[in-house]
């Protein structure tokens, strides 16, 4: 699903649908970056080993950032060193407000270390970022909004490897899936930044009160509460999948969070890279299990109509039904906050809240569906070096989090009161949780004309009544060959 081309344009409550083949735009033109677009030019499942062990820092190159004497409010900079003069240019595809915000959350390291972070970015960074590197002008560093095309330029023998302090500061700082997506052949580039969060089911607390329900913790519990829902005459689910030219983007949603529950990382990672084929047995597996609540007339639409209405209703509009009390269930990632409608409390104790989508069982601990980004360097100079360490601690993400809301991070040193807004706060919980396994957006990662295209088509069919075994072999027969 292109979800993080599509956050600034919901947020003004207009579905942005001409940028959904760049990859380069993934941060909508205002919004943090994420896992990119069906463009990807490299895998996007984690590259660290099958192992699940962390790169050794010992192996990485030795740092070249000495600490400085530091007093006052700048004491806690003494470990990036001084530079004074230094320039540090940075290329990103994260334009304002996020840009701003960003430039905002480290203008204190500047006056500290002496560093000039020189930030340009740019809503054709893919595209734009190559034509650099391949004139012999590439930034210092480079903020990748997926872990595929990090993947290629540190393949490519362009990207530097990180040192050993910034291996280091980053695996005391995210678990080993995060730290799997910046490793290429057991060699670390780049410490994850800003994060994205989907795996989110939208409820209202409201009426969950009024009607004794309560949220569930496991699928079984999940499809439980459904059921009493329906035997209350509440139909529980509504959904909608209507996006223009990326119609269908919300049912593949609903295929990897299931995909990742189902039958765990691994299995996630060969579907995604087609090592096994799209019309697998336990790729079907996990269509049934997405048919029997998506395609159940028990279940849906809720206060829209029936199964084929989830086709035709606009995706902004599919949970609006929750404010009025006429749907119970939602699923959609945290973003959807954009679209309720104003006047409406968003909160565990107001009208509209969101949780966690339950794991189906414990094999795969708390499994999470999202994006983000990694901060990769082109130059090993001692300011670069000290910027990237400055980007991967803790201090930098709580100093970002305080500058505005609407951005989230998995960092496990990120102070939490630092997030005020309550569906940021619930995405920094679940993100940090030393449980979660976490995974980039499947479909980004697939080639386009599969991820952003037959996948999307092919669901949209299937909820409109084509059956499972249709679906899944036209899929499997439009994948390039």
């Amino acid at each position: 699903m292109q979800w993080t081309k599509l956050t600034a344009a919901m947020a003004a409550g207009v579905l942005l649908t001409t940028a959904l083949a760049a990859c380069s735009s993934s941060n909508k033109g205002s919004s943090s970056g994420g896992s990119g677009g069906g463009t990807s030019t490299g895998s996007s499942t984690p590259s660290g080993g099958a192992s699940g062990t962390n790169p050794d820092p010992n192996s990485q190159p030795k740092t070249k950032v000495t600490a400085a004497s530091m007093t006052g409010d700048c004491a806690s900079f003494s470990a990036y060193g001084s530079h004074p003069g230094t320039t540090v240019t940075m290329y990103s595809s994260i334009t304002d407000p996020e840009g701003a915000h960003l430039q905002d959350s480290w203008k204190q390291f500047e006056r500290c270390t002496g560093i000039t972070i020189k930030y340009t970015a740019d809503k054709e960074f893919e595209s734009a970022l190559k034509t650099k590197v391949e004139g012999g002008n590439s930034p210092d560093i480079a903020i990748f909004p997926q872990p595929g095309l990090l993947q290629t330029y540190a393949t490519s023998g362009k990207l530097k490897p990180a040192t050993d302090a910034v291996t280091k500061a980053a695996e005391a700082n995210w678990v080993q899936s995060w730290i799997s997506y910046g490793t290429v052949d057991g060699q670390y580039f780049a410490a994850p930044m800003g994060a994205n969060m989907k795996s989110l089911v939208w409820y209202s607390p409201k009426f969950f009160k009024k009607y004794n329900y309560t949220v569930p913790t496991t699928w079984a519990d999940m499809l439980t509460l459904s059921n009493k829902m329906a035997a209350d005459g509440h139909k529980p689910w509504c959904a909608g999948i209507e996006s223009g030219t990326a119609t269908g983007w919300p049912l593949t949603d609903w295929m990897e969070e299931v995909m990742l529950r189902l039958h765990g990382p691994d299995v996630y990672d060969k579907w995604v890279n087609h090592q096994i084929p799209f019309n697998d047995p336990q790729v079907a597996d996990v269509l049934k299990m997405v048919g029997d609540i998506v395609k159940n007339p028990k279940y849906v639409n809720a206060g829209i109509g029936n199964v084929r209405s989830i086709a035709t209703t606009a995706f902004q509009k599919g949970g609006l039904p929750i404010e009025k009390g006429n749907c119970m269930l939602h699923q959609q990632a945290s973003f959807y906050g954009a679209n309720w409608d104003k006047g409406y409390k968003i909160g565990p104790d107001g009208d509209l809240f969101a949780f966690y989508e339950p794991p189906i069982s414990d094999k795969f601990g708390k499994p999470i569906e999202g994006g983000g980004e990694f901060v990769g360097a082109f130059t090993d100079r001692a300011e670069v070096e000290a910027t990237q360490l400055y980007l991967a601690s803790g201090d930098w993400a709580t100093s970002r989090a305080k500058v505005a809301s609407g951005w989230v991070s998995a960092n496990q040193k990120v102070d939490k009161a630092a997030f005020t807004d309550p569906v940021d706060a619930l995405a920094v919980q679940l993100l940090t949780d030393p449980q979660a396994t976490f995974r980039f957006d499947g479909s980004d990662a697939m080639p386009a004309s599969v991820g952003a295209g037959t996948f999307w088509t092919q669901m949209t069919q299937w909820v409109l009544g084509q059956t499972d075994k249709a679906t899944l072999d036209a899929v499997e027969a439009s994948w390039p060959k």
